[in-house]
């Protein structure tokens, strides 16, 4: 897509219609990005076991640490990417992209050889009883060496919605997503290989999404060209990049620092069975919000480049619909879990206990449901914008400083049972505080929109 066709796109074409175009591609794309460990999930619980569900579930914050990088750079650096292209700064924005790459690149090495180096360590840590180790350590060793695919394809994949190709982007996701689907049965009952197998065949899926990623931008199809001039990296740059994406890198971290907390707790009340049940209920929970997560995807660049160009208006209509869409994603989901909780479960395992332990803390989990789209839409918005304190800080109330201690706080009166309610009792608080900082940040908008205004006018006066 041209420089100037992007330009009239983003900053002219009707926003329902707009944001539909970039968010169901992006929907795609994380909703298959989702698909990894669900499928990975339903083949393990059938072919492997409960304990085997329980080993990725506790080895997952592993998994999240590599994408909260992936955010950290890939949302980051796509945040500027768009605003200097709203201010048509072309030759920055792919300074920016550049940069962000090598920093990948990086990171992921350090990640692997740290990971491969304390793997057994960190999963004790994680909440790994004896009985667990074996698989949690059989899956994660193998995945752990997919770190720079991982990195690769979550990361450079927001420059390509950035740059206006959302569907080379779903493309991108569904190679991965569907390779991975092949391979599971072959790898894990086929040849035998078990939950070993399960990790081998997302590792080769997450490889071959990255490498259509680089091909794309490699190949001369994309609007911002990866130019080795630009290799080198620039502390200024590194450092604009990794504040911007602070603040879903500090979600994504928090959130495995929730998995092992609520790990340990579930161990503690429930057992390895109660670790399975919220190992499969995270996985029914994320096919919801990963749509809301696609919505914030396709919002990103419009609100990023509408702001940029001083269009508040454009940038309050495309807030307003992506949080209607996403109200309306998440109570379907709340609708389907508080009805079919059991069906749900089943599709994972046919152990009466799991599905029991599971239907239970589903509908519990998911009570507050139709309140997430909210809350996530607009903590996104701020990051969109530039603004990355607001954002982490409204990120971090549901995911840290309001989930935790509910984590720690609620089972010692309510036992197992409080450790599914914690969850809801953050979601409702963090969504009062967000309302609270949207309705100021709002003001402050039609100030800016309502200065916009009157400023032609006066000019025109003076003339």
């Amino acid at each position: 897509m041209q420089v100037v066709e992007r330009e009239r796109l983003l900053g002219e074409k009707e926003i329902p219609k707009l944001l539909l175009k970039f968010s169901i591609p992006a929907i795609v794309g994380m909703v298959v990005n989702a698909l990894y460990n669900f499928v990975d999930m339903v083949f393990i619980g059938q072919g492997v076991g409960p304990l085997g569900i329980a080993g990725v579930r506790i080895g997952f914050p592993l998994m999240v640490i590599g994408m909260a990088f992936s955010m950290l750079i890939g949302i980051g650096g796509n945040s500027l990417v768009s605003i200097r292209l709203g201010q048509k700064k072309k030759e920055e924005a792919e300074l920016i992209l550049a940069n962000a790459l090598v920093s990948m690149i990086i990171i992921a090495v350090a990640l692997t050889v740290s990971g491969l180096l304390f793997m057994e360590p960190l999963l004790r840590v994680f909440g790994a009883s004896d009985a667990v180790m074996p698989y949690a350590k059989g899956y994660f060793t193998i995945i752990v060496y997919g770190t720079i695919f991982q990195m690769i394809e979550m990361g450079m994949n927001n420059f390509i919605r950035g740059e206006g190709n959302p569907k080379v982007a779903m493309t991108t996701m569904l190679i991965g997503a569907i390779l991975n689907t092949i391979l599971d049965p072959i790898f894990i009952f086929a040849f035998g290989w078990g939950i070993k197998g399960a990790a081998l065949a997302t590792v080769i899926s997450m490889a071959a999404s990255a490498i259509f990623v680089m091909y794309y931008f490699l190949s001369g199809n994309s609007l911002l060209k990866i130019r080795k001039s630009n290799l080198k990296l620039r502390f200024h740059i590194v450092k604009s990049i990794t504040t911007i994406g602070l603040a879903p890198f500090a979600m994504q971290l928090a959130s495995s620092l929730v998995v092992i907390f609520m790990n340990k707790g579930l161990a503690q009340y429930g057992g390895d069975i109660a670790v399975s049940a919220m190992g499969i209920i995270n996985n029914v929970v994320s096919l919801f919000t990963m749509v809301v997560f696609g919505i914030n995807q396709g919002a990103q660049p419009i609100i990023g480049f509408n702001y940029g160009a001083q269009k508040y208006d454009r940038v309050k209509s495309t807030l307003k619909y992506a949080i209607g869409a996403a109200t309306v994603v998440v109570t379907i989901g709340f609708i389907a879990t508080q009805l079919f909780a059991p069906q749900m479960i089943g599709v994972f395992t046919d152990d009466a206990e799991l599905i029991n332990v599971g239907a239970m803390g589903m509908k519990r989990v998911m009570i507050f449901m139709p309140i997430i789209g909210f809350q996530i839409v607009s903590s996104a918005y701020f990051q969109a914008v530039g603004k990355p304190k607001q954002s982490m800080l409204l990120s971090l109330s549901r995911q840290v400083l309001l989930l935790i201690p509910m984590i720690l706080i609620l089972p010692t009166f309510m036992g197992l049972m409080g450790l599914f309610t914690a969850g809801p009792v953050a979601d409702l608080s963090s969504s009062i505080l967000t309302a609270i900082f949207l309705y100021f940040e709002l003001k402050n908008l039609n100030r800016k929109h309502q200065d916009e205004k009157v400023e032609p006018k006066a000019q025109f006066g003076e003339i």
